[in-house]
């Protein structure tokens, strides 16, 4: 009862502390931009692409349809106003908060599931309480307070079934094996950084199997059950979320939208209104009107316009364009022919030209450098030509099909969707290539073609999408894309998810690196107007007390190691030190593994993605105050927990402007710049 008294009111008390003055402010702040623009697509049901997997996104697009958003308004910019166009962003950001409310009696529970007293378990969930940091984070419309809930709702399932290791097989030990197993498949399906939390119950469960495989005791069949039973619960089970998740995302946007650009055109089929036609002419003849899809990175049309390079030869630019154009579309051409009267396949190994339909240039390449770079195997790719003008040698390339896939003729003449081919100059030797790089200004942004020799296979490969010829006769064959299975889908989706996220490279004033989040360094400005300002910035009593834990942790194990070796008495808990170091040595593996990979990275990374990593120090933190406390009565704890409360909510409301975008002066902003490199702007 007790438990449950304290579960109850930390529980109704970090509610308040979360949901006060949720309405300020009544404008979209910092990556609402993002999560609330999703949750508008999913309304709308139009398709889009996300570097994060589908749950939590999903989730918030619920909540939103329930509050009653129409979809109707896009987050477009930080600042745009909720107010007049009649957003529920006060019931959508509420959502959100209470995942992070759920996160504090979790803590509890996960306290007293280690064995640890009632004042560590208030304390440690206080602490998370008063965290700024967390509190800032918790209550906008981000995936953040869902991540954080399910990531400790996992470490809770498992400390439970970590219980429950005398009697394995018992129905409680199942229940809280296969609740783990779902965590994880939740934790994992809201943002990649589950993979983190993956790590760490894996790196548990080898520990375990090792310990059960050096039992004598434990018969080799037993064994056999221990490892399929968590093969089942801890992999099978994630696993079938996580695709399973993928399943209801696709129906949830079965339309296209803009986000489907990123995606091949066998994808782009499955999407109700794609633009491009269903089936075109499967033979390709010369005086064919085609339009070419680049087959690497995200792929994207071979493109040109009338606007010509600011350097290097001046010519008309030739670019990899993502969208539908009129300007995608080209004319297939014979070396000594312009007219076309008989139909004619065009074979692997013909000399072509390509002539730009709008402009009625031809693709060219020639002994000039590209504007983006002097290598020496690399050639400058442009449309060159006017009214009268037959062409020239620069002009010509040559067909070399790679394969033509199930389609056996593909493979000897090119046919629409089926060959994949390059294009090779016959004057320069060098393949039609694009690589993963966007142009200036000058080029609308778009992605750079070159002709480069020795190219690699993937970024030189094209294949023709629509071919259209007067020809050919109204009964001709028609072709349509190869159905793509729903597995294909998944792997493809989140292969672009994949490569988007690594390329998220840019600079921002805000960024950090992993080393400045454990000492907060650094926060990050998440909305500011009329004086008034969001700046994520973490409590520093919690954050470095729980820095100093981790440090502590590692020293004392060390300490212990050392007097282990020279045989000396480590026996300096009374006892108690295996129980401690249980949970602490979890917990501080946790954090590393939810912490170091990001030295690896080498993306943006901001504060937040710390919030994992420092739910798992506070823990960290509450052993130590266990550990320290031990022989200390009942009374002696709670007046401890009490002082540090105090000091902890004193830190808190100093930093309270900040927090929930409250007034604040110039001077009390100044006071409580406590290091140079909080860049709050004064």
């Amino acid at each position: 009862k007790q438990d449950w008294c304290f579960s109850v009111l930390l529980t109704l008390w970090t509610g308040y502390i979360r949901l006060w003055k949720l309405a300020q402010p009544s404008s979209v702040v910092f990556d609402e931009v993002h999560f609330g623009g999703f949750a508008a697509k999913y309304i709308s049901q139009k398709f889009f692409m996300d570097v994060h997997p589908p749950l939590a996104k999903m989730m918030i697009a619920w909540a939103a349809k329930v509050a009653g958003f129409d979809g109707k308004f896009d987050f477009k910019g930080i600042g745009s106003d909720y107010l007049e166009p009649k957003v529920p962003y006060v019931q959508i950001r509420a959502f959100c908060a209470l995942y992070g409310v759920f996160v504090v009696p979790i803590a509890y529970w996960t306290m007293r599931s280690c064995g640890f007293s009632i004042p560590t378990a208030v304390l440690t969930a206080l602490l998370l309480c008063y965290e700024n940091g967390l509190v800032t984070n918790n209550r906008l419309i981000l995936l953040d307070s869902i991540l954080l809930y399910f990531t400790a709702f996992t470490m809770l399932m498992w400390f439970n079934f970590r219980k429950h290791q005398r009697d394995a097989f018992s129905v409680w030990w199942w229940i809280w094996l296969t609740m783990t197993g779902v965590g994880l498949g939740a934790t994992v399906s809201c943002k990649w950084v589950g993979l983190l939390t993956i790590a760490t119950i894996g790196l548990a469960v080898v520990h375990e199997l090792w310990n059960i495989w050096g039992n004598e005791k434990v018969s080799k069949r037993t064994i056999v059950k221990h490892f399929f039973a968590r093969a089942i619960c801890l992999i099978v089970i994630p696993l079938t979320i996580y695709i399973g998740l993928f399943k209801v995302h696709f129906d949830m946007l079965p339309l296209s939208g803009r986000g489907d650009a990123a995606m091949s055109s066998e994808f782009q089929t499955s999407l109700k209104g794609y633009k491009f036609p269903k089936s075109t002419q499967a033979d390709v003849l010369y005086g064919s009107k085609i339009t070419m899809n680049h087959l690497a990175y995200r792929g994207g049309y071979l493109h040109s316009h009338d606007h010509q390079y600011p350097g290097g030869s001046k010519q008309q630019q030739v670019t990899v364009y993502s969208h539908v154009d009129e300007q995608n579309d080209w004319i297939i051409e014979k070396v000594d022919a312009t007219n076309f009267s008989t139909p004619e396949f065009v074979k692997n190994g013909d000399i072509v030209r390509l002539l730009h339909a709008k402009t009625h240039r031809r693709l060219h390449t020639h002994n000039v450098r590209p504007i983006t770079n002097d290598k020496k195997y690399q050639y400058e790719v442009s449309a060159y030509g006017f009214k009268g003008f037959e062409g020239d040698n620069n002009d010509n390339w040559r067909v070399e099909i790679i394969h033509g896939g199930s389609d056996a003729a593909a493979g000897d003449r090119l046919r629409a969707r089926r060959s994949q081919f390059r294009l090779i100059s016959t004057t320069q030797h060098c393949a039609l290539y694009s690589r993963k790089y966007k142009l200036p200004d000058w080029a609308f942004g778009q992605q750079e073609v070159t002709c480069m020799k020795d190219a690699l296979y993937p970024r030189s490969t094209w294949r023709i999408e629509t071919s259209q010829s007067h020809l050919l006769p109204q009964d001709t064959e028609m072709i349509e894309y190869e159905t793509k299975s729903f597995l294909a889908k998944v792997w493809e989706l989140n292969k672009v998810m994949w490569r988007v996220n690594a390329g998220l490279s840019a600079s921002h004033k805000f960024a950090s690196r992993p080393k400045d989040w454990p000492v907060l360094r650094r926060g990050i400005s998440f909305w500011t107007k009329n004086h008034r300002k969001i700046y994520l910035l973490g409590n520093p009593v919690v954050f470095w007390g729980s820095t100093s834990c981790v440090v502590a942790y590692v020293a004392l194990k060390c300490i212990l190691w050392i007097l282990e070796k020279r045989h000396m008495s480590t026996d300096v808990f009374g006892g108690q030190w295996p129980k401690y170091d249980a949970a602490a040595g979890l917990l501080f593996v946790s954090w590393a593994m939810h912490y170091f990979p990001f030295n690896l990275f080498g993306r943006q990374l901001f504060l937040h993605h710390y919030m994992p990593a420092l739910y798992m120090a506070v823990l960290l933190m509450g052993v130590f105050f266990e550990m320290l406390t031990r022989k200390i009565s009942i009374k002696v704890r709670w007046v401890l927990v009490v002082m540090v409360t105090v000091a902890v909510i004193y830190v808190y409301r100093i930093f309270i402007p900040i927090t929930y975008g409250e007034p604040w002066s110039t001077s009390k902003c100044l006071e409580a710049t406590w290091r140079p490199t909080w860049d709050m702007s004064c």
